[in-house]
């Protein structure tokens, strides 16, 4: 069962449920400086825009399954299933996030499926919470955490991909000995004894 488009708060003080199904766009997004840079998922269709906050990490774990995802679809449909191999060149998106930048929520947890009758992939972000839902339930309690959920193309989902490994490996470059971050006066290095090295 889709959820309803419109965006409307529950009852209780409880967070809404934002879905977008399917999305007009959906990228992850950065603010700041390399170092200091704030992570975003964005989304946006009907005249609405929502981002919510998540570290780095989860940004490039979400990019990573959302492949193994759909080259597992593509394996066990023997490549009849609508799912291309690579990000079509039509729709990457490089534009900037969606400005006034509203922080709608911190996500914690995030959940994937694949929807094999409709041949849409789920992507649902969670709100950072001491009690959780059930990922993808169609059932969210009014006092629960807020949720993003989008349904996109497995095309769409590729070039989410794409773009969200390309702003992730867009940060502070890493140290060649251990493989860390180096900051713009360099690093402490388990690999040099704790001695500062330069960028």
């Amino acid at each position: 069962m889709a959820l309803p488009l419109a965006d409307s708060a529950r009852k209780d003080g409880g967070m809404p449920v934002y879905s977008y199904d399917p999305p007009e766009r959906f990228v992850a997004g950065t603010v700041g400086q390399p170092g200091e840079r704030t992570f975003y998922l964005q989304a946006s269709g009907g005249g609405r825009t929502t981002s919510v906050v998540l570290e780095k990490g989860q940004v490039s774990q979400l990019a990573e399954r959302l492949d193994e995802l759909l080259d597992e679809v593509l394996r066990r449909t023997s490549g009849s299933a609508a799912v291309p191999a690579t990000a079509p060149v039509g729709l990457a998106d490089d534009g900037p996030l969606e400005q006034p930048l509203m922080e709608d929520f911190r996500v914690g947890a995030i959940a994937l499926a694949w929807d094999h009758e409709g041949e849409r992939v789920i992507i649902e972000a969670q709100q950072e919470t001491d009690e959780p839902i059930e990922p993808l339930t169609d059932d969210v309690p009014e006092d629960g955490p807020g949720v993003l959920r989008v349904r996109i193309t497995a095309a769409a989902a590729r070039a989410f991909s794409k773009r969200a490994l390309q702003v992730v490996s867009q940060g502070r470059p890493p140290c060649p000995l251990c493989g860390l971050p180096l900051d713009q006066s360099g690093h402490v290095c388990p690999r040099q004894n704790g001695h500062r090295v330069g960028v």
